[in-house]
């Protein structure tokens, strides 16, 4: 059995930011591929490409693709799932910096979790960062009372789901390979992508074409211009988790996750680069809180 690599900080550190340039720039697509083909094609597509990747490195050693505990695997892989339902699906229709932070509320909500449902203490250094954090998520989703609606939470709740899922992971799935939790997640997201679409197929009403179809559009013949992008997702998406992994296993949990939020910094760079996607000041002000209480949650949960 393969020894564990030596503790390296800066080795992990350089990983980790690594890994979210990656996934910095690969989520920025997701916008473009709303415009031709639905959610619901895209994991099926993404899923048919990276599915055999996974199970080549599976062979090749990094992992069994057999979980311990199939419920558990299964119960974190949904809840990760429909985490990226909300997620991607606020791509489709808000600028990745906000859809980002309602996704990286997720430290927020297992702290909430950890407190109210496993009963533990979490203390007043934790406490004052939720109020942080919900304070950044007003600000970066810029809410005002006379235009809230559900829709402004798309991503919040794609937090929520990842915290559940992050949960699931460290309580029911303690000893699994990453490769069982990829396959299975990536697996989920087929069986839902396909269950969407025969529904749609059945009872779907006629979208638009662009973005606004990203949830109601079915199945789309031929998708050559999109192709390459799905590709681009399925490919990156592999490497920065296969990053992520890395960086954890070379650098201490609690200094490595810190660097995880510099994909504020790649994400709405690359958005601004390449889609001239603008930020304002309040929402960059609502970033910086939310990650700010994500490093308090971090460090002080050690």
């Amino acid at each position: 059995m393969a020894q564990n690599p030596k503790i390296n900080g800066r080795s992990a550190a350089t990983t980790m930011v690594a890994a979210m340039a990656v996934i910095g720039v690969i989520d920025n697509y997701i916008a473009v591929i709303s415009q031709d083909v639905s959610i619901w094609q895209f994991m099926i597509v993404r899923g048919a490409f990276a599915l055999p990747i996974i199970i080549m490195l599976s062979f090749l050693g990094l992992g069994t693709m057999r979980p311990i505990r199939t419920w558990a695997v299964g119960l974190r892989s949904l809840l990760i799932a429909i985490s990226m339902l909300f997620y991607f699906g606020s791509l489709s229709f808000m600028p990745i910096a906000q859809g980002l932070a309602g996704l990286f509320t997720s430290p927020i909500f297992i702290l909430i979790i950890t407190a109210f449902i496993l009963k533990e203490r979490i203390g007043p250094v934790r406490i004052l960062a939720v109020g942080l954090g919900f304070v950044g998520i007003i600000l970066v989703l810029e809410l005002e009372a006379s235009s809230l609606s559900w829709v402004n939470f798309i991503p919040v709740f794609g937090g929520l789901f990842y915290a559940l899922g992050s949960v699931a992971t460290r309580q029911l799935c303690n000893g699994e390979s990453t490769v069982s939790l990829l396959s299975m997640l990536l697996t989920i997201q087929c069986i839902m992508g396909f269950c969407a679409l025969v529904i749609l197929s059945i009872y779907g009403p006629d979208v638009p074409y662009g973005s606004d179809g990203f949830l109601l559009r079915g199945w789309i013949w031929p998708i050559t211009e999109v192709l390459p992008y799905i590709v681009l997702q399925s490919v990156g998406s592999i490497l920065g988790i296969g990053l992520i992994i890395r960086a954890y296993q070379i650098g201490d949990a609690s200094y490595v996750a810190v660097y995880e939020y510099s994909v504020f910094v790649f994400a709405p760079l690359y958005a601004w680069l390449m889609f001239s996607q603008d930020m304002t000041l309040v929402q960059a002000s609502g970033i910086a809180l939310i990650a700010g209480a994500g490093v308090l949650i971090t460090l002080r949960s050690t």
